[in-house]
This record gives C-alpha cells, sequence and structure tokens, in this order.
C-alpha cells in the first residue's frame, strides 16, 4: 500500500500544542512516558501469550532497548511488546487520549465476566489510562517516527509527523514484532552544549534510574567506550591507537521492595532501601510495608526516620511521599497524600487505580487518593499509639524528634475544621512536674486530685525557669501538677484544644487559679478582705504605673515572692505576648495584672510610702521597680533599661 497522508483531528491538533507547550513543563518525562508505554505493550502480549504461546514468535525475552545515535541527532526507543496494526496505529496514534490499553482493559473486563474462572493476576496490572504519554515526545521532537508489527501479524507499519497537523503513514518491514520509536531531536536537545542532551548515554541512565527503575521489564543500553589496548599483563600498550568496545548494560533495577512479601525483606534490606532512595542515613525508627485491596488497590512503604531534617519547619520543606504507578514513577512530593502533620514521613506509594488527569505531572484530588492516604494515616496513628502504650522510650525517641509536627497539627485544626483533635490529643506528651518526666493528657487527669478542676500549665523557655516563677509557688505546696510548656507552639496548641475529657486548661499566669480545697477557698476571702482594706493602694499603685498595666490586685497564689505578673483570663497571654513580637507582630498584647504579696515585707513599706502621699517620689519608684521586678521574673526587658538602673541605685544609696 502506497504512503499516505492524513490530517489529525483538529481537537487532537489542538490538544498537542496545548500539551507541549502548557501542561508538561518538564522535557525529561517523556522518556519516562515511553517507556511505560513499551511496558504497557510488553504487557499485553505477555497477557496474550498465557493463552497463545505461539503469539510470541519464540521471543519470549521481554525488553525495552534505547539507542541513542549522536551523529544522527535522534534517541530511538524500541520494545518486543505486541505491535499495532495499519488500523490500530490510526486509532491510538492518530487520535488524541486514544491509548489503546484503556480500550484493552474493557475487553479484558467482558471476557473477565464472560470466564467462569477469571483467575489471573496478571489481570490487575494491565493499566494505563495514560492516553497522551506518546506526544510528550513531540517537546524534544522535530520529527517522530514509528516503525510497528502487531505480533501475529506479518505486515509492519511505519508513521511519520512533525507534529504541525498531519501525520504519514506506509506499509514497510520489520523482522521482529513490537514496536519502535525514533525521535528526531530538536537542536535544543542534543551535542554536548546542550544541558538536555537526549543523545548521552549517561543522561539516559540517570533518567531512566529516576522515572522507571522498577519498570518490570529490563530496559537496555548500549555503552560505547575507547580503550588502549593492553598486552598479555593487561598492561596499556604504548602507542597503540584506541579501539572501542561496547557493553550492553540493564539500567533499571526492575523489581521494587515494595512489591516483595515483608516475610522475605530483611531489615538490613529497607535500611538500605531508604539510604538510597530517599538519603535517610540512619536505620529508620519504624517502616510501614502495607498492601491493600478492595474498593483501591495500593501498597505503600513508608518510614518515619531517625532524625528530624534541619528544615522539617521552614517553608522551604517539602513534604510528601513519592507516587508509582504499577512501578512506574509519577510524582516526587505528592502533598496531598498524608496530612501536613506527618510531613516528616518518608516513603512511596504504588497503586494502579489512582485517577492520573492528562498529564502524569499533575495528580487529580482523586476520590482514590483520598481513600489511600485516609487509610495511611489510620495506620500510622494506630502504630504510633501502640509503641506510646507498649514502647514509650521509642515513643518518646519519636516525640523529641517529631512531636512539634503533631502540635501544630492540632493548632492548624482550629483552621480547617477537621477531626485532627480527636486523632491527635492522645498521643500528645508534656514535660511536667511530676518527677520532670513527660506526660500525656490521659496521665495527667488520671492522678489529678479530685478538689482539681482544671489542667495547669506554665510556660517558658526551659524548666528551670518555670520552677522559679512566683506562680509556681502555691501548686507546688499543695503539690499539684504542672504541665511546662517549652516550646511556642506548645501553648498554641494547648489553647486550640481547650480541654481534656472536660478538664479545661488553665494557665498558672492567667486569671485566678480557681483552687476548690478548703485551704485556698479560706485564703481566698482572706485575699479579698484584704484588697477592700487596700483598695485605694492598689488604684494609686495603677495610678502610678498607667497603662503600663491592665490592674493591680493583692495575691492569692504568692507565697515568698513579692509580686508577679499575671494576663487576663480573657487575652493573650504573657508568653504569647513574647512569641507575637519575635515574629514581628506587636499587635497582640496581654491585659497584664500586677499581684502583689500582701504578706511580703514590701507590701508593709508600700503602704508606708502610700501613707506619706501617694504623689511623692518614693511611693511611684517603688511601684515602677516592683513593676519592672515582674517584668524581668517573665523573662521580658524593661523598655528603659537605664531607668531601671538608676531607680535601684538610688534605692540602695538611702
Amino acid at each position: 500500500m502506497a504512503k499516505e497522508t492524513h490530517e489529525f483531528q483538529a481537537e487532537t491538533k489542538q490538544l498537542l500544542d496545548l500539551m507541549i507547550h502548557s501542561i508538561y513543563t518538564n522535557h525529561e518525562i517523556f522518556l519516562r512516558e515511553l517507556i511505560s508505554n513499551a511496558s504497557d505493550a510488553i504487557d499485553k502480549v505477555h497477557f496474550e501469550s498465557l493463552t497463545n504461546r505461539d503469539i510470541l514468535e519464540g521471543d519470549d525475552s521481554f525488553e525495552i532497548f534505547l539507542e541513542p545515535d549522536a551523529e544522527a541527532h535522534t534517541l530511538t526507543i524500541s520494545d518486543n511488546g505486541i505491535g499495532m496494526s495499519r488500523e490500530e496505529v490510526i486509532e491510538n496514534i492518530g487520535t488524541i487520549a486514544k491509548s489503546g490499553t484503556k480500550a484493552f482493559m474493557e475487553q479484558l473486563k467482558k471476557a473477565k465476566e464472560a470466564s467462569e474462572s477469571g483467575e489471573n493476576s496478571t489481570d490487575k496490572e494491565l493499566i494505563g489510562q495514560f492516553g497522551v504519554g506518546f506526544y510528550s515526545a513531540f517537546m524534544v521532537a522535530d520529527k517522530v517516527t514509528i516503525v510497528t508489527r502487531k505480533a501475529g501479524e506479518k505486515q509492519a507499519t511505519r508513521w511519520e509527523s512533525t507534529g504541525d497537523g498531519s501525520y504519514s503513514i506506509e506499509e514497510c518491514e520489520k523482522e521482529k514484532r513490537g514496536t519502535s520509536i525514533t525521535i528526531s531531536l530538536g537542536k535544543d536537545f542534543f551535542g554536548d552544549a546542550s544541558e538536555e542532551n537526549y543523545t548521552d548515554t549517561y543522561k539516559l541512565e540517570s533518567l531512566v534510574k529516576k522515572y522507571s527503575d522498577y519498570v518490570r521489564y529490563p530496559v537496555k543500553m548500549n555503552f560505547t567506550f575507547e580503550e588502549t589496548p593492553k598486552d598479555e599483563d593487561g598492561k596499556p600498550i604504548e602507542g597503540a591507537d584506541k579501539v572501542k568496545r561496547v557493553e550492553l548494560r540493564t539500567l533499571n533495577s526492575m523489581q521494587p521492595l515494595w512489591t516483595k512479601n515483608k516475610s522475605d525483606i530483611k531489615d538490613e534490606e529497607y535500611e538500605e532501601f531508604f539510604k538510597n532512595q530517599f538519603h535517610e542515613w540512619e536505620k529508620p525508627m519504624e517502616v510501614f510495608h502495607t498492601h491493600a485491596e478492595g474498593s483501591v488497590e495500593y501498597t505503600a512503604l513508608l518510614a518515619i526516620p531517625a532524625k528530624a531534617p534541619f528544615n522539617l519547619y521552614h517553608t522551604d520543606y517539602e513534604p510528601g511521599v513519592q507516587l508509582y504507578s504499577r512501578h512506574v514513577f509519577i510524582m516526587d512530593k505528592c502533598k496531598d497524600m498524608l496530612p501536613d502533620y506527618l510531613r516528616f514521613m518518608k516513603g512511596l506509594v504504588d497503586s494502579p487505580d489512582l485517577s492520573l488527569n492528562i498529564s502524569r505531572e499533575l495528580l487529580q484530588q482523586s476520590r482514590e487518593l483520598k481513600t489511600i492516604g485516609k487509610a495511611l494515616e489510620k495506620n500510622i496513628l494506630k502504630a504510633l499509639a501502640r509503641k506510646m502504650k507498649n514502647k514509650r522510650e521509642d515513643y518518646e525517641k519519636f516525640w523529641n524528634e517529631f512531636g512539634k509536627s503533631l502540635k501544630i497539627g492540632v493548632y492548624n485544626s482550629m483552621y480547617a475544621g477537621s477531626d485532627t483533635i480527636d486523632k491527635l490529643k492522645d498521643l500528645l506528651l508534656f514535660m511536667s512536674s511530676k518527677e520532670g518526666k513527660l506526660v500525656s493528657l490521659k496521665e495527667y487527669i488520671e492522678r489529678m486530685p479530685e478538689s482539681q478542676k482544671k489542667i495547669y500549665y506554665a510556660t517558658a523557655k526551659d524548666k528551670e525557669t518555670i520552677e522559679q516563677l512566683p506562680q509556681m509557688e502555691t501548686l507546688r505546696d499543695k503539690g499539684l501538677e504542672v504541665l511546662y510548656l517549652l516550646d511556642p507552639v506548645d501553648e498554641f496548641c494547648i489553647e486550640t484544644l481547650r480541654e481534656y475529657e472536660g478538664k479545661q486548661f488553665h494557665s498558672i499566669s492567667r486569671g485566678d487559679l480557681d483552687l476548690d480545697d478548703a485551704e485556698s477557698q479560706e485564703v481566698k476571702k482572706e485575699t479579698e478582705d484584704i484588697q477592700k482594706k487596700n483598695d485605694d493602694l492598689m488604684k494609686d499603685i495603677k495610678e502610678a504605673l498607667g497603662d503600663k498595666v491592665a490592674d493591680v490586685k493583692v495575691s492569692a497564689r504568692l507565697k515568698s515572692s513579692a509580686v508577679c505578673l499575671v494576663a487576663d483570663e480573657a487575652g493573650p497571654s504573657l508568653s504569647m505576648e513574647q512569641t507575637f513580637a519575635e515574629m514581628n507582630n506587636p499587635l497582640f498584647k496581654a491585659q497584664r495584672i500586677l499581684e502583689i504579696n500582701p504578706h511580703h515585707d514590701l507590701f508593709a513599706r508600700l503602704q508606708s510610702l502610700h501613707g506619706a502621699g501617694k504623689d511623692s517620689q518614693d511611693f511611684k519608684d517603688y511601684c515602677d521597680l516592683l513593676y519592672t521586678q515582674a517584668l524581668l521574673i517573665e523573662g521580658i526587658l524593661p523598655e528603659n533599661p537605664v531607668d531601671f538602673a538608676n531607680k535601684v541605685a538610688k534605692l540602695m544609696a538611702k
């Protein structure tokens, strides 16, 4: 049959132009697409051969072969798969988004339904909803030539196009079944000067390793070396002309670790895998190797790393797991697979059931993806809960590395409106005044005395500072446990939780401690009486301090310290104010309340100075010094350190 020229369908031409210039932004993935198509074609002939051995024509060594030609500026990708007839070439290549594999799947489904047995593990492997993969070749090509012969047929077909809207097709000869695609590379994609030289064997080898390492069939290529001949002793012969040596190499490993049975995999293999694939040089804390079938089929191989990366919480950190479909690499950082609070997880998911859009570069927010993600999230959280219960020391190691992620997850749930709090609250740990150990919220409330209404917490940069806070005095004397919040995110997490098992959280530096025992009630009544008797003194101290404080009160919480600062019940805490200030956000201000110990000698001194006149400079200086002292206790520097120093010197000189 003579050579014919056909026009692409109008929509095909438009979609081809759109794909080349818009959808595919990464040129190198064309090789992934063509290797994947070749693998699909071999899958088909392999399946056919199960019932028709003759279709193999004596060739059952399935392989994909790459042949770069630097002189001709071409790259050829060949396979010994099912091949195509002339009609199939027109149907599958001449019409965009018609891959043949999708239609094949429909035929396979019908055949399976008609069959009584239908038991064949290869059925589920035959996927390929990647209808435009072949056209990605035009990103790097001036011309694309296909030579193909369908298995079981004698006549071959040659198809050729420059992507300009038309293609030619004619009969030709081809000795072996299968398909060869020859790409005549554009000027930017060959030559040593090009950054994307697709005739460079080492470049091609790296791309196969990156994108197609786990394709189940060998991807082979010849490497040519120029060497100086050697004598019988193996020494180079001086003056001899160099000779060429050709070495055939298999570029891909073919069998993914995650497809093996877990019982057949050693810990060392997992360790080596995560070292090579994800650059995790230490043995992972825990490995999750799961396979699921049902509404969605997938295999996942994930790990909790031994150490948190230094930039885990930086904006430049990219979370996400690798995504494969039938061992073909699809995406490096699929951030939609797991919730952000599991951003530390490393690994991959391989599923034949994922819905992919027109390009494999961009993954749709599909039902399948969400189903897999929810299942993995559930498995990981269950494993963490088991570790916390049965291997507490190991869990605390995990917590010290990645606990911040879970706390941020709780805080972010305030905006997401999700059920994250219920998922994470029992996994949280905080340092405690009880033996200075990490405790869970459940452990805290289980040992609360019946009279205790709230879960108390204190914030500071280290536990030594908290233990010296004046606000700790009463709680320490009563033996009440206090959670130490040592990371800025801790308080945001607690504020988001608000309560646990009906017990509200309460900062020891905010509002009334709300102690309900008889002694506390007696102290509270006594304090109220002192407040009434010294109401004028409190008002005049407030007047002397101006807008530095929202109120001045007699304290019921102080034992030995003279003063302390607390925040209003409703507004941000003092520690939150400092956190926001460090973030250059000075708008969040705590309503500072100065509390004074009525049983301290300084209180009597204030009464004496006040009796001499509220406008005296000594009274005002004492008020300011007490306030600044309270600031320093909280770790807040005074606005005017020089003024503070002068007042202290003046007082010392008297």
